[in-house]
């Protein structure tokens, strides 16, 4: 701050500033434009002192002639009411008096003083880059390695400031704007930096002044900068204490007792465990019931036993080789396991259930489900404020920087469907990724960088400082609860072992090893500290490490009793009122899924109409409900209406239906219109299907960002919170839904196999070849079909319903609707089946209009079903022996195929069968179609490239039905893209395979 040398030549008088600068017009002084400083609030040693100087001014003729932080940062700093000069008033508000100074005396206190506040304003900006946070001593924590240069490190830095060590004893006034003074308003410079230093550069940094919330910074101020603040009783460390030897034990328990076992142990990081606990005491305290909790594999298995309290027995026996991988959910392995459990906080005397969710190795794929799974809670709690449901995330440092899905997650916190109230990140922050210097692996100074873009404090803290870890998360508890806002605690710690406990870290990381090696335990630190302190004695000390060595010891001669092997003690979403106790559906049928008449029409009325006076509407929209009107009178539905009466009957029978993705209120493709916007009015709208029934459920339609890694998994959370809900998903066009295949293939493929997590999520994938380019034109279906779990080879036997006996055994539901009533039926039969299934279905585009594509009531009333294939109605259903070929198809190619076959006049050669449901295959139903043809050869046709599409899943379970009689493929070539960017070019390829599968000649000679 040499530059404020300079301000006694910047003083002017009022009145040539006034004439030199405002003349005609006023010029705002804005500190992001006229000072190098890119921080919201003013940052005086980014400015120029003639600047300063003339925005004072400035201010004192009109407080809107400088930015709003400025006119924010003046009030502060000047008493108000005074009439004296400009000069004056401020020199005697810095100075602590009133009277009148002489012009060099006025000129060096307002100097000083603005040297003080901004050296004061310097701590609490970059304070944390010389915090001592790093438990070896070694590195930084974050990439920086210089000292600022505006931070007082050494006596002889105080001359950057125009300031002297004869100073260093004068007494200063504080700003408004700190809190270091306790109840005094002025101190002496030596103390000045003295508390500074204590509050911003210990084991404790604190990064929050990006905020751009004068209040929530001062908050955060008054919790760091008090004196005295961070005190503890004789009863919380000893509390603290124990949970350490808690933590620390259970780890060496496993490393003895399983030296070559990998476990993902937390050694280097053991203050997680009180860190947590803390956390979800100052959270019951609140009043919070519900804790839904995330991480990675690190530490896992020490909070399943020290936070979650799963029994250690259920912990160790997993270690054990009987448990076999034919276990139903054994399929992964145990430090990816979740929990769920409804327990006393001792601290609160409060029930409170904690939910550990399980997660792949994808090691941040489990943020969005979280949050999901937290606001369902929140939302069947009615608890709209998140006083009652939280949810607690923890990350690895290389993580949390690295992957995207973390931004994807923090960009939903305040998004009015999606926001949970705030959630406290935990990052365990290793300084290291596998082998990967931290400088090798992000581009950010901290790896918690990505957090400043939704304002969340960070608070980094050194983990080898278990009382200063615990009021950071105090503090965090009180800020999520004060502001229900995200908050970031960075735990900075070290990985005693390599990655996993059989990897060797010296190869890569040898410095740092060698001085781990010689690093003392956490827990050794502490308990010498508080028997030095006379808080306990060293028996005490050594009572509680025998005492929680001999529940150790107990649990782990009960996990030899095979009894208690059983995955279904490691749900973290139990479900216990729909299952039975044994975790078996209650029954083994569905429904019929049809409904009356007078339902379908109630719905049709409500969906076609605006059930609030005075609300004006476009008349585009006008036109589409008339439209709707006219179908209901007519008794047809086409796809929007068709799925208006599948929710709304939901809803009816109280069942919550949400419907998520991008734009899905209107709907891509304008189609739907859920959501009703007043055109006259700004921000009213409309939701109909809230206003069908007196006592209906709540349908929630929401457009989510533009995000789909980050959105399904939040809505495969939600799924999971109850099976009473029908949680849907829409990918604005089904090509998208590849960013977020990590969900697909972790979590909603096989989520039961490995976590016996039952989910009846539905994907809406819009598909069809309409000639829109390879972008927008291909859901994939083969990847979906290819992870279907159900054996080509083997024709399924049933004593039961064999289409209900079919969807238990599966691991998803994979169809194509070619009708409206297709859609509704399958909607309905999601809610009505005894279980849980994903469900994955193909929507059209071309036939959301297509007049062909319409449904009867008839096909919709009480008795109907959903059809897994629809069969041939045409001449040639009346006469199959004399049919030469059916044609097998699914989807939107079925009214291509149709509309060329009566164009051929060969209604009575060829027959056309659809398959709505594609997987599992219904085996029952093809085999009757293929035995009712047996004259007939039998093609399938599909619009998809060979290499795509349906083709590779049918072919092999055909041949199982009916292995005399091959399949035949028609539709397009082998491709790498899955459509022609070139509409001629889609055109020509159509017309090509339609002609083939009409051609009755081009397989003749062929032997079967």
């Amino acid at each position: 701050m040499s530059q404020l040398r300079s301000l006694a030549g910047a003083l002017r008088s009022r009145s040539q500033w006034m004439m030199g600068h405002v003349g005609t017009g006023k010029r705002v002084f804005n500190p992001r434009r006229d000072c190098s400083s890119g921080a919201p609030e003013p940052s005086l040693a980014a400015c120029s002192s003639s600047y300063v100087v003339e925005m004072y001014y400035a201010w004192l003729e009109d407080h809107k002639n400088v930015h709003e932080s400025w006119d924010a940062y003046f009030r502060n700093a000047q008493a108000s009411g005074s009439e004296e000069s400009g000069e004056k008033r401020l020199s005697a508000l810095l100075q602590g008096r009133g009277q009148s100074q002489t012009p060099a005396m006025s000129q060096k206190v307002v100097e000083d003083h603005l040297a003080v506040h901004t050296l004061i304003r310097a701590y609490q900006v970059r304070g944390h880059h010389v915090a001592r946070l790093d438990p070896l001593g070694i590195l930084t924590a974050d990439l920086d390695s210089f000292v600022p240069s505006d931070l007082i490190t050494s006596i002889d830095k105080l001359e950057s400031y125009g300031l002297g060590e004869s100073d260093l004893d004068k007494s200063f006034q504080l700003p408004l704007t700190t809190f270091i003074g306790g109840n005094e308003s002025t101190l002496p410079l030596r103390e000045i930096i003295h508390r500074l230093e204590t509050s911003y550069c210990g084991h404790t940094g604190v990064e929050f002044m990006f905020i751009n919330n004068m209040e929530q910074c001062q908050w955060i101020r008054q919790k760091f900068e008090s004196p005295g603040i961070m005190i503890f009783s004789d009863r919380e460390k000893r509390t603290l204490l124990a949970r350490l030897v808690r933590s620390t034990r259970f780890e060496d328990f496993l490393a003895r007792k399983w030296s070559s076992e990998k476990r993902f142990g937390l050694e280097g990081c053991e203050v997680l465990i009180p860190a947590l606990k803390t956390i979800i005491d100052k959270s019951s305290e609140a009043g919070i019931e519900s804790v839904i909790m995330g991480m990675p594999h690190r530490g896992r298995l020490n909070v399943l036993a020290n936070v979650v309290r799963k029994d250690l027995d259920q912990i160790f026996c997993q270690f054990d080789s009987k448990l076999e991988a034919a276990d139903e959910g054994s399929g992964d392995v145990k430090y990816h396991l979740g929990m769920y459990h409804e327990r006393i906080n001792r601290e609160t005397d409060k029930n409170i259930t904690l939910s550990l969710m399980a997660n792949p190795s994808h090691l941040e794929a489990v943020d969005p489900v979280v949050q999901g799974k937290t606001k369902a809670e929140q939302f069947y709690r009615g608890d709209t404020e998140g006083r009652r449901v939280m949810s607690i995330l923890m990350h690895g440092d290389a993580a949390f920087a690295g992957q995207g899905v973390v931004y994807e997650t923090f960009h939903l916190s305040e998004l009015p469907s999606y926001t949970t109230q705030g959630t406290i990140h935990v990052v365990v922050n290793n300084q290291i990724g596998f082998t990967t210097d931290p400088r090798m692996a992000r581009s950010s100074t901290y790896p918690t960088d990505v957090a400043r873009v939704v304002n969340a404090p960070i608070f980094h803290v050194n983990a080898d400082d278990p009382e200063a870890v615990m009021y950071v998360c105090k503090v965090a508890v009180e800020w999520r609860n004060t502001f229900n806002k995200d908050v970031v605690i960075d735990l900075v710690c070290y990985r005693r072992f390599g990655h996993n406990e059989m990897d060797e870290p010296m190869f890569t990381q040898p410095l740092m090893y060698k001085q781990i090696r010689r690093q003392e335990h956490v827990l050794k630190k502490y308990a010498d500290k508080l028997i030095s302190e006379g808080v306990v004695t060293l028996q005490e000390f050594e009572e509680e490490v025998a005492k929680y060595d001999k529940i150790c010891e107990e649990a782990y001669t009960s996990s030899k009793d095979e009894k208690i092997l059983h995955i279904r003690n490691w749900l973290d979403s139990p479900w216990p009122d729909f299952f039975k106790p044994d975790g078996e559906p209650k029954s083994m049928s569905c429904p019929p899924t049809g409904l009356s008449e007078d339902v379908l029409m109630h719905i049709g009325s409500v969906a076609s109409s605006v059930p609030l006076k005075d609300f004006a509407i476009h008349s585009g929209l006008s036109r589409i409900l008339r439209g709707r009107a006219d179908m209901v009178s007519k008794r047809t539905v086409d796809w929007a209406l068709a799925e208006y009466m599948a929710f709304g009957s939901l809803l009816k029978d109280d069942i919550h239906v949400r419907l998520s993705g991008q734009d899905v209120e209107r709907g891509t493709f304008s189609h739907r219109h859920h959501v009703l916007h007043d055109q006259e009015v700004d921000k009213r709208f409309c939701v109909p299907m809230n206003h069908l029934w007196e006592n209906q459920a709540l349908y929630t339609v929401c457009n989510s960002s533009l995000s789909e890694y980050g959105v399904l998994g939040f809505e495969l959370g939600f799924a999971m919170a109850s099976p009473n809900a029908l949680v849907c998903w829409e990918a604005q066009f089904g090509d998208f839904h590849n960013t977020a295949q990590c969900i697909i293939d972790q979590f909603i493929c096989p989520g039961q196999a490995k976590w016996v997590r039952h989910n009846g999520i539905v994907l809406l994938l819009p598909h069809g070849m309409e000639g829109m380019g390879p972008e927008h034109s291909s859901a994939r279906p083969e990847r979906f079909l290819q992870m279907s779990k159900d054996d080509p080879d083997r024709y399924p036997e049933f004593t039961g319903d064999f289409e209900v006996q079919q969807l238990y055994d599966c691991n998803w539901i994979v169809v194509n609707c070619s009708t409206p009533a297709s859609y509704f039926h399958v909607l309905r039969r999601q809610i009505l089946l005894p279980f849980r299934k994903p469900l994955i279905i193909f929507t059209p585009k071309s036939l959301l209009r297509l007049p062909e594509a319409r449904s009867s009531f008839d096909e919709m009333i009480t008795g109907t079903n959903f059809l897994r294939i629809i069969p041939d109605n045409s001449p040639a259903s009346e006469n199959p022996e004399k049919v030469k070929r059916v044609i097998f198809c699914t989807g939107k190619v079925y009214y291509e195929l149709a509309k060329e076959r009566k164009q051929l006049q060969l209604e009575e050669d060829v027959a056309i069968v659809r398959l709505e449901q594609i997987s599992p295959f219904p085996f029952d139903l093809i085999k009757a179609e293929v035995e009712k043809y047996s004259n007939a050869e039998l093609i399938w046709c599909q619009e998809e490239h060979k290499n795509m599409g349906y083709y590779d899943y049918i072919r092999p379970r055909f041949l199982t039905v009916h292995h005399k009689n091959p399949i035949w493929y028609v539709g397009r070539d082998p491709a790498a893209a899955p459509a022609t960017g070139n509409k001629f070019t889609h055109l020509t390829e159509l017309k090509r395979f339609l002609d083939t599968a009409f051609n009755l000649e081009a397989f003749k000679g062929r032997s079967f």
